[in-house]
């Protein structure tokens, strides 16, 4: 008995020094190295609370690191920041100068140090936090330059702090044998979206064929789907928004709500998952595509690291439901539940797979990546074949019932009668339908003419719908013989007011002051318009000078009055107003009237601002009291 414990303790200290050999094992880079994945040669360690510096992380020993030993780096998601360190010997007696790739393209914050003069103290700083074209390399993954010295060990340090899963995949490569590999990356991931828009605009063509829209529904789920992807691999950063970091990390959410939410509504409307025939399903995917809307539109002001682990919940339930509906509708000999079913046993392995990847419950590899974009490709043709063939049957069906009819119009003309009240009663179908698009343009039409009236910052008129509008209070002011007055306000210092506070202000600022100006323009026949920049105008007709003079005279007040409130600032603003009224001369005197007001302003800025002057009327217009 005494034997057999000794030998178990040898055993188990040589297991100790073998695995403590292994964990010191670098990797090895020689003159055949083409592609070298660094995973199983990562050692890990778990920064505290304080956070640790460079120096530090390279004074810690041995026994501090853990050695991943699988084939992914993935740590799930998590509030920790890891450091990684790898070890690479170069066996070469050259120095070589290998791309360190890491895959994985929505970590927020990396730093990277390697035993060279340019990142020995000072890191490098990834991440889609930052600038795309801050890389050293363009690509969708974050591309690494690295000196390794001749038959010498290079170690290489990452600190990672991120709200997305924690997945850090390290790949050496030739630089060569990578733009080799990334030949075929880039024509698979164009085979992707060349299928998807070649998809979405055969969809959206039918669409605008038949007008059913089961096709829009799906052209907004195969559109959200890609845009998804494309935001998680990478490649809408690289190509769509470079810049844009903040929106960067949100899309990912609001493009996966999307997609669950058009999958919804297509599913309800295609297979007929209605309140009649299904009405536990119907209020169950119904709500399904509400928590997904609500979530899209969260995502615009909550951030990414609180709305992640509901979206994925959200999508695996929502692939699973679809499933679902398209089994039951299966069951109950719904033709086109056949290829709905397959084309989502195909998507919901794909999502699933991706899942589980972030989880960590399924190693990050080539197939675990791609699974969606292949699961959602060939689930994106199975069903346009299935409204492909749902377009054939129904094609069908309405040319054997044409057939049908013209058999019993040949036997008796009693079927022929009621052929004639079939089309008839068709017809004005088609004309109510036709009156009913008719209402909907014309009110379509309005809303279009009211937006091109509007300006959209302050909500105010436009400077084109001021130069209509005035001309026609002129023309009214000389045929009846009234007093027309017109105001013309500017901000004052608004310029300074721009530089000092950003932009972002200083459209709150136009906004508050055109509030002001709407308070007091009350009338029907009234007028105030955004005229440019941060100048305004106000129109208003049958008002005589004293009534003008107070009208402005109220807005000044108001708007040296009302403030508002920037990062803990209280901020006041105030405003120069030119007033002019006058009975004009000729129907197009209003160049004359605005020049009239316009130099008013310009006086009343000449005076020290933040006050009302009137203008004198010129030889072109007739005083008031004229």
């Amino acid at each position: 008995m005494a034997v057999s414990k000794t030998l178990q303790y040898l055993v188990a200290v040589l297991l100790c020094v073998l695995s403590a050999s292994v964990s010191a094992e670098p990797a090895m880079w020689d003159s055949h190295s083409k592609q070298l994945e660094l995973s199983r040669f990562v050692d890990i360690w778990q920064e505290p609370a304080t956070p640790a510096t460079i120096a530090d992380v390279r004074s810690l020993p041995d026994s501090a690191w853990t050695r991943n030993g699988s084939d992914s780096v993935s740590l799930g998601y998590g509030d920790e920041v890891y450091w990684f360190r790898v070890k690479i010997r170069n066996r070469t007696g050259e120095v070589k100068n290998p791309y360190l790739e890491i895959g994985y393209p929505v970590l927020d914050h990396i730093e990277v140090y390697a035993d060279s003069p340019a990142m020995d103290s000072e890191p490098l700083v990834l991440g889609d936090k930052q600038p795309f074209y801050d890389r050293p390399i363009p690509h969708r993954n974050f591309i690494v330059p690295i000196d390794l010295a001749p038959e010498q060990e290079s170690v290489v340090y990452l600190r990672v702090d991120t709200t997305s899963s924690m997945q850090v995949p390290l790949t050496l490569w030739d630089p060569s044998a990578f733009y080799s590999a990334e030949e075929s990356r880039g024509l698979f991931e164009g085979l992707y979206y060349g299928i998807v828009l070649v998809m979405i605009l055969y969809n959206l063509f039918v669409f605008m064929a038949v007008g059913e829209r089961s096709f829009l529904h799906y052209v907004g789920y195969i559109t959200a789907m890609p845009l998804f992807l494309a935001s998680l691999h990478g490649m809408a950063f690289q190509y769509f928004w470079p810049n844009a970091t903040w929106w960067n990390d949100q899309s990912i959410i609001v493009f996966l709500n999307l997609a669950i939410l058009f999958g919804g509504t297509f599913s309800i409307r295609f297979i007929n998952v209605s309140r009649a025939n299904h009405p536990y399903l119907n209020r169950w995917t119904v709500a399904l595509v509400m928590v997904a809307g609500l979530l899209a539109a969260s995502a615009l002001v909550v951030p990414y690291r609180d709305l992640i682990l509901p979206t994925i919940l959200v999508a695996a339930v929502g692939c699973s439901t679809m499933l679902v509906l398209s089994v039951v509708r299966w069951m109950r000999k719904d033709p086109a539940a056949r290829y709905y079913t397959m084309a989502w046993v195909f998507m919901l392995f794909g999502g699933i797979v991706l899942a589980l990847s972030k989880f960590t419950v399924l190693p990050r590899n080539m197939f675990t990546e791609n699974a969606t974009q292949v699961g959602s490709a060939l689930g994106v043709i199975l069903l346009s074949v299935a409204l492909a063939d749902r377009l054939n049957r129904e094609k069908r069906r309405a040319f054997e019932s044409q057939q049908r009819l013209l058999r019993e119009e040949r036997k008796t003309r009693m079927a022929q009668a009621k052929s004639l009240r079939v089309q008839q009663e068709a017809n004005v179908m088609l004309e109510q339908r036709v009156q009913e698009r008719t209402r909907d343009l014309e009110v379509l039409n309005e809303r279009l003419m009211e937006l091109n009236a509007t300006d959209a910052l302050t909500g105010l008129k436009n400077r084109g719908h001021f130069d209509a509008e005035f001309q026609s209070a002129v023309v009214r002011a000389y045929r009846y013989e009234q007093p027309v007055s017109l105001l013309v306000l500017d901000i004052d210092h608004f310029k300074k007011f721009n530089d000092v506070y950003g932009h972002l202000v200083g459209d709150d600022c136009l906004k508050m002051v055109a509030q002001c100006v709407r308070r007091f323009a009350t009338r029907p026949g009234d007028l105030a318009a955004r005229y440019g920049g941060e100048e305004f105008v106000v129109v208003l007709p049958e008002t005589p000078q004293e009534g003008a003079v107070r009208v402005a005279e109220r807005i000044r007040q108001e708007v040296e009055k009302t403030a508002f409130r920037v990062s803990g600032e209280v901020l006041h603003v105030t405003v120069s107003i030119g007033v002019c009224t006058a009975l004009p001369a000729r129907p197009d005197a209003t160049k004359e009237i605005f020049h009239c007001a316009d130099e008013a302003l310009y006086e009343a800025k000449g005076q020290g601002r933040n006050r009302v002057v009137q203008g004198q009327q010129n030889v072109a217009i007739r005083s008031e009291t004229s």
